[in-house]
């Protein structure tokens, strides 16, 4: 008898440290190497879609900066759990300029860019040359009529400390799995 009860204890400690384990890990995988993340609205329309599940990649940013046409996570500073998904137009240093064609310029010239969906009709914020920080990026979506984003005074520039991550994998609808494009 007494050596049946040490064995359901012993199968009871090995369960729950193996459970242990695997909530750890979990959790070091969600808060420090990847989440996943749903587009909710057609901002990023034709590249992301309304319900697009996504795996957003939170460890590439701790060893290297962001690039241009990165597409990246970010909280919206107005609403709890909300989170906006766009793409990086302007780097650090740098001067953003939208003229009145829908041109982009960047620090004096044209931004060779294949991603907005269509011709802008209003420049925002950015109608004005707008100069970024040391860790500040200027980001839109690529429906570009359709998209809340740095030209709009709620939205501004982003600051690298609240890039939560870069979009990597699309992981629904199955259709369109697959690791998502950036430059």
């Amino acid at each position: 008898m007494v050596i049946r009860m040490k064995r359901i204890l012993k199968e009871i400690l090995s369960t729950s440290l193996y459970l242990l384990v695997v909530l750890c890990l979990t959790y070091v995988i969600i808060h420090f190497v990847g989440q996943r993340t749903q587009v909710v609205g057609s901002s990023m329309e034709t590249t992301l879609s309304d319900n697009d599940n996504l795996i957003v990649d939170k460890i590439t940013y701790r060893f290297s900066d962001p690039k241009r046409f990165d597409i990246v996570v970010f909280p919206y500073q107005y609403a709890k759990d909300t989170f906006y998904i766009k793409r990086i137009i302007g780097l650090p240093g740098e001067t953003v300029y939208i003229d009145e064609n829908g041109v982009i310029y960047i620090d004096g010239e044209m931004l060779q860019e294949n991603y907005g969906k269509e011709i802008i009709l209003s420049a925002g914020l950015a109608n004005e040359p707008i100069t970024l920080g040391d860790d500040e990026y200027f980001v839109m979506g690529d429906n570009r009529n359709n998209s809340s984003d740095s030209r709009d005074p709620e939205v501004g520039n982003i600051s690298r400390d609240d890039i939560i991550g870069r979009a990597w994998i699309r992981i629904w609808p199955l259709d369109k799995f697959g690791i998502l494009k950036h430059q």
